[in-house]
């Protein structure tokens, strides 16, 4: 339940032709009154014949305590105006459940006073399955005047308990940090036009890729450009940009003009200057220590590997750095998100966009984040974008496997950081986008993870023993668990890997565990090939991996492995 308070107005048959009307998109089906402050209130939605007077009676019964105040006690804006509105998922109240809903409402805020029969008047108008609008008069005739200072949290308190008595979906309490939502007129809008989402939803998604990544404010609009957005700015007299508008080529308001959107009503870090804030810290030296990548593999793999080093790097900093850095390299989080949804192969995109819209919600709090310190992972973001799309196979299909692992990972660190912080919405959209996370690598591990399970299973039983030997000894309280998982064979062939270059199998698994916890993974033995693949600098795919020569080689004809003997009593062909 989502109760909205609307900004004050100042005429009051006008929102009643609103409410008892069509509706912006003609969305307002059988308008009519579900409660008010007198049962006795007349209901022009059920009037077949409702003329201007019967709105006109409906306004002056709701502004008739105005005529008993003089000029300084009328107030200019004296309209209050509250939408409630439920879920899709919620069963349909009815009228009856509205009434009681309204009457609770303008009683949190402090409208109405059941308890002591003092008030003031309001009305309840029904026009959809889904939600009520309730109107009321901001004055008394007693001259008194409310006090809706924190009416907002009240009837949010409210819509918090009415969810809990009437069986519908619980909402987490908000912080006022989330986006816009799109309005009624907006939904339908979209819904007639086709749209899985409506042009709000889409071109906040569209901004936010946009701005993944970039280090200036060309680079940004020329992104935008290429979009296919509509893109209008606004300058200061001496030419210094204050704001920017975007709009989709498609969607037209009646008059066939463009509908365009403030950055800032797309999401509260779409604002130009909140945007600025990002290009601003990359040249601020005093900020943090500029970052450098690694050398590795170019293209999209290279760019794959560098952002998971940094990804993992950003988990330690959530856990372990102050609040201030920890919500810049969550904001950033973020970036590389929209990064990878936009670059990934088509197998895994659409799980990725999920993922990136869901944690769109976790990347703000009234935590400040300290702009600067995140630049590893706007770094990657960048190199992401700028390595260009991935394939879905070889090493590019590997490293998006490795990448999306140690997102995961990433992402659950920052729902334990808003959740020890009680940030409910954050916390939930997190979780939200982890499972998108988990969806999109169950499509992306199976090619490289098959690869690794095969050699693993060539290898010789000695070496397998050996390595189950090493498991054994690194993690002890956890070993039976990763050799009965079916990704131990993959693990085992990176054991040998590992060795095969002169390191310690033992102590690069102990390392790799300390990394992270991994009760959140549905493979530990996945999670470890991973960390160990990146640890120790090796191939993601196991195929451009040359031939360990530990391992056991199937026998061709004519030929025979260094194991194989032929039998007794006869002649080895």
């Amino acid at each position: 339940m989502v109760p909205r308070i609307h900004k004050r107005g100042s005429r009051t048959v006008g929102l009643l032709y609103y409410l008892y009307g069509p509706g912006d998109a003609e969305e307002h089906v059988d308008p009519h009154l579900v409660a008010s402050w007198d049962h006795s209130a007349p209901d022009p939605g059920r009037d077949p014949h409702a003329t201007h007077k019967q709105f006109q009676q409906l306004q002056q019964l709701l502004d008739q305590p105005l005529a008993l105040l003089d000029d300084k006690q009328r107030k200019k804006k004296h309209v209050w105006h509250l939408s409630v509105r439920n879920a899709p998922t919620d069963r349909i109240l009815t009228d009856d459940e509205w009434a009681d809903v309204a009457r609770r409402m303008v009683a949190a805020a402090g409208i109405d006073d059941p308890d002591q029969g003092a008030g003031c008047r309001w009305v309840a108008v029904r026009h959809a399955d889904d939600h009520i609008h309730i109107l009321a008069t901001l004055a008394r005739e007693d001259g008194y005047r409310p006090d809706l200072d924190s009416d907002a949290l009240r009837v949010q308190a409210e819509a918090r308990l009415l969810e809990q008595e009437l069986g519908l979906r619980r909402l987490n309490p908000g912080d006022k940090t989330a986006a816009k939502r799109p309005t009624s007129a907006e939904r339908h809008k979209a819904d007639r036009q086709g749209r899985e989402r409506t042009p709000r939803e889409e071109l906040r998604e569209t901004v936010r890729r946009a701005v993944a990544g970039t280090t200036s404010e060309t680079e940004f609009f020329d992104r935008l450009t290429a979009a296919g957005l509509l893109i209008r700015k606004r300058t200061a007299p001496s030419g210094d940009l204050l704001g920017y508008k975007v709009a989709l080529t498609d969607d037209r308001n009646k008059d066939g003009e463009p509908v365009y959107y403030a950055g800032s009503s797309l999401a509260p870090d779409l604002s130009l200057p909140r945007i600025l804030e990002r290009f601003s810290s990359e040249n601020d030296a005093s900020v943090a220590a500029p970052y450098t990548p690694r050398a590795a593999a170019p293209g999209p793999a290279g760019a794959r590997r560098r952002a998971t080093s940094a990804a993992w790097q950003a988990v330690l900093v959530i856990e372990h750095d102050s609040a201030a850095v920890a919500a810049a390299h969550i904001a950033a989080a973020g970036e590389v998100l929209d990064a990878l949804a936009a670059t990934s192969a088509a197998h895994t995109r659409r799980q990725l966009s999920e993922a990136a819209f869901a944690y769109e919600r976790a990347s703000r709090s009234h935590v400040r984040a300290e702009r600067g310190h995140d630049r590893a992972l706007r770094q990657a973001a960048a190199d992401l974008i700028r390595s260009g799309p991935a394939l879905g196979r070889g090493e590019d299909g590997a490293t998006t496997a490795m990448l999306i692992d140690t997102v995961f990972f990433l992402v659950t660190a920052v729902a334990h950081w808003h959740g020890r912080k009680e940030h409910a919405q954050q916390a939930d959209a997190a979780r939200q986008a982890a499972e998108h996370l988990r969806a999109a690598y169950r499509a992306a591990a199976p090619g490289p993870m098959a690869a690794l399970h095969h050699r693993g299973r060539r290898l010789a039983r000695p070496q397998q023993r050996k390595h189950a030997a090493h498991v054994r000894q690194a993690l002890p309280d956890i070993a039976e668990q990763i050799l009965a998982e079916p990704g131990w064979h993959a693990l085992a062939a990176t054991l040998a890997e590992v060795e095969a270059i002169g390191q310690s199998p033992a102590e690069l698994l102990e390392k790799a565990f300390k990394r992270r916890e991994v009760d959140t993974a549905e493979s530990v033995s996945d999670v470890l090939v991973w960390r160990l693949r990146r640890m120790a600098d090796l191939p993601a795919d196991a195929t451009a991996s040359p031939e360990n020569p530990t391992t056991a080689r199937p026998a061709g004809r004519g030929t025979r492995t260094p194991t194989q003997h032929a039998p007794r009593g006869r002649t080895a062909r």
